[in-house]
């Protein structure tokens, strides 16, 4: 058994190991840059560059590299050693503080939107000192930010970062209103937890949908799935116990926060939660975690799956972001208290996100969507792609006593009777949960559970962060001139229940009811990537992210594009995918089984003259009509890939390929899946649906 403790941030230069190595006055400045934001002089930067470096060469790094987050969606590495020729003919360790500060990847092949020519090469990365540095497979891993040689953002960190100062500034002034005058920073915090998929190694190799695609395109239902829930918290598998323990005890020495692990609803499908961090660290953390997950899982003859919708039929994976506000004395400004009714500051900052959610429907929906994604979201598992937010019982009763300008009675603890006396009986929650909905509050946070497990948290971050400062501003613009705050700051959150109470459903978001009603609303119903994108870069957003500093009109519109392109490119590689195995794989191995159904029954036949027909005859003009009509739907989805060259726009061909290469991606499937059905699995060309899904 490991010494947890011992262990934990045994990879990190993290606070322990700079205040161990660093003289008093480096750590001291270099706190004031984590903390609070200040400049760091290049004399300071030197000396951390050489305590890091000795730190990690005592732990056997002989590389550093930035470590930064491009718009790829996964991480990027350069890798330089640490080695410097000396007059002698050999070598010395060195790392300086410029090399700390600054590095110089390539710009041109990341996607940028057209903010890059081919032949513009140059890009910098920028060390991030308040993300502590790690090693990871020999190198010093630096997290930096990432951008162009003329200046604009090309990366993820960057429009986090800034978000999070935006929303410190605006919560401190709403804090000031309330007489505050001792909180020195508001950070905002994340959770994310984290679905997965683990499948066979040796059955993922056999896959070609799977390593190209990392979902499947083709397979028939198995004759059990996840009906039964009994792998729901279910006791885990040997195999996948080993699996967690490593996985658990690599992410601690990373000083990853992993806390709880178990079986989710569908078969081969895990969960791995952590404990709240900063939204900046949980971000690096939550990549960091992705990439250890698939190392861990091959060392164990595993493939992690991060796909939202990697098999048909069964739930996909998603990626809860707890989303809060936090003090740097830790107060949880979402904490409702035991009084909320009267607890005006809370309800503010309450009112502050309600509004904001309701004004930026289109910001959040484009923030989690995705190729992958929009597979998953509307399924009778994740929440549908309807933004609305739960606040349960008590919450809901508060704000309606405000709305209504009625007293509130505060309601007696709730104790849970289990009427047998072995048990204890125990305080109720004030409210339910509610797994169905969007965006909702789960005691002293929000839950956004509409993230796909594949993601990059930032982006959802960035925008959360930027939507809820901008209504921060404004309450705080007129708080600030008000002659009684709490008057005015009631009279504020009455009048934004007024405007904004349409978002707030603590109903079954499943329901086509709800569906009806939110239209009724005005509630946006934004079903894909193709419909939302284009809203990236309106007018109204393009002055909100160019008021707060987060992004350029430029850098939106680069953003925009490059989600949009990334969407057509990977339902291209899908279809050509789909196109390989029905061509090469699928139409010779039903063709095959044809062929060996015909000869088995002409043998019948040539015993016993009478017989007309035989089961396998039956069976053999099924499956020769049903290869007929797979012929069929090949052509159609081969012309459909060819027609996507000429549609222009970026947009456009997104929403080409929505409605037209997917849908008869759709269509091929379903004939190939019926084929599966009634084929034999000894021909069929691939391992099934209960193979991969029940295997390890």
């Amino acid at each position: 058994m490991p010494n947890v403790p011992e262990i934990f941030g045994c990879r990190v230069f993290n606070d322990a190991a700079m205040k161990e190595r660093l003289p008093k006055g480096t750590y001291k400045d270099l706190k004031k840059t984590i903390e609070e934001g200040k400049a760091l002089d290049i004399s300071i930067a030197n000396v951390v560059a050489h305590s890091m470096k000795e730190w990690a060469i005592e732990n056997g790094a002989t590389h550093f590299t930035h470590w930064f987050q491009p718009m790829t969606g996964i991480t990027a590495e350069k890798h330089d050693s640490f080695i410097s020729p000396t007059p002698d003919g050999k070598v010395i360790m060195e790392f300086s503080g410029k090399e700390l500060i600054k590095g110089e990847p390539d710009a041109s092949s990341f996607p940028s939107g057209g903010i890059r020519a081919t032949f513009e090469a140059r890009g910098y990365t920028a060390w991030d000192p308040s993300s502590y540095a790690f090693i990871k497979d020999g190198s010093l891993c630096i997290p930096t930010a990432f951008c162009s040689y003329t200046g604009e953002i090309l990366d993820k960190k960057t429009p986090l970062l800034r978000s999070m100062e935006v929303l410190n500034t605006q919560a401190l002034r709403i804090l000031r209103v309330f007489g505050d005058n001792s909180t020195k920073r508001v950070d905002t915090t994340v959770g994310p937890e984290q679905e997965y998929f683990l499948v066979d190694r040796e059955v993922f190799k056999k896959r070609k949908d799977l390593i190209y695609c990392g979902r499947t395109l083709f397979g028939a239902r198995p004759p059990k799935g996840q009906e039964l829930d009994d792998h729901y918290f279910g006791t885990i598998k040997p195999r996948v116990s080993a699996y967690m323990k490593e996985l658990d005890e690599e992410l601690w020495k990373y000083g990853i926060l992993a806390k709880t692990k178990h079986n989710e609803v569908a078969p081969a499908q895990h969960e791995l939660a952590p404990i709240f961090d900063t939204s900046n660290i949980a971000t690096d953390h939550n990549q960091l975690t992705m990439a250890v997950m698939k190392t861990v899982a091959e060392r164990h003859g595993l493939v992690c799956l991060l796909h939202e919708k990697p098999f048909a039929g069964v739930n996909g994976s998603g990626k809860h972001n707890n989303w809060s506000m936090s003090t740097n004395k830790g107060k949880n400004l979402l904490d409702p208290s035991k009084n909320p009714r009267e607890n005006t500051q809370f309800l503010v900052f309450l009112a502050a996100v309600i509004r904001a959610v309701d004004e930026h429907q289109d910001l959040l929906r484009l923030s989690v969507a995705s190729a992958g994604n929009d597979h998953r979201l509307g399924a009778n598992e994740a929440p549908p792609a309807i933004l609305s937010m739960y606040l349960g019982d008590e919450l809901t009763d508060v704000l309606h006593s405000i709305e209504k300008g009625e007293a509130y009675q505060t309601k007696d603890e709730a104790i849970m009777k289990t009427n047998a006396n072995v048990l204890p009986n125990f305080v109720k929650d004030t409210s339910d949960r509610n797994r169905t909905s969007p965006f909702a509050f789960t005691g002293n946070k929000f839950e956004f559970r509409m993230v796909g497990s594949s993601e990059n948290i930032a982006c959802t971050n960035t925008i959360i962060n930027t939507i809820v400062a901008d209504v921060l501003q404004d309450f705080a613009d007129r708080l600030e001139k008000a002659e009684n705050v709490k008057e005015a700051a009631e009279a504020l959150v009455k009048k934004t229940l007024e405007e904004h109470k349409r978002i707030i459903f603590n109903g079954d978001n499943y329901s086509d009811e709800w569906v009806a009603e939110a239209e009724r609303r005005g509630l946006l119903n934004l079903r894909s990537l193709p419909d939302v994108m284009p809203m990236y870069a309106s007018e109204e957003n393009i002055k909100l992210f160019g008021k707060h500093g987060i992004y350029t009109e430029v850098e939106l519109r680069s953003r925009s594009e490059i989600l949009l392109e990334n969407y057509s490119k990977i339902i291209n590689i899908e279809a050509l995918t789909a196109l390989d195995m029905a061509k090469k794989d699928i139409v010779p191995a039903v063709a095959a089984y044809v062929r060996e159904l015909a000869e088995t029954a002409n043998l019948i036949k040539s015993v016993d003259a009478e017989i007309v027909t035989t089961p396998e005859t039956e069976l053999m003009k099924k499956l020769a009509n049903l290869l007929s009509c797979f012929l069929k739907k090949i052509d159609v989805l081969d012309k459909a890939v060819v027609g996507a060259k000429e549609v222009e726009g970026v947009a456009e061909n997104a929403m080409y390929y929505k409605e037209k290469v997917l849908a008869a991606m759709q269509e091929l499937r379903a004939v190939a899946d019926e084929m599966e059905s009634n084929m034999s699995a000894k021909l069929w060309p691939y391992p099934s649906y209960g193979t991969m899904l029940f295997s390890v």
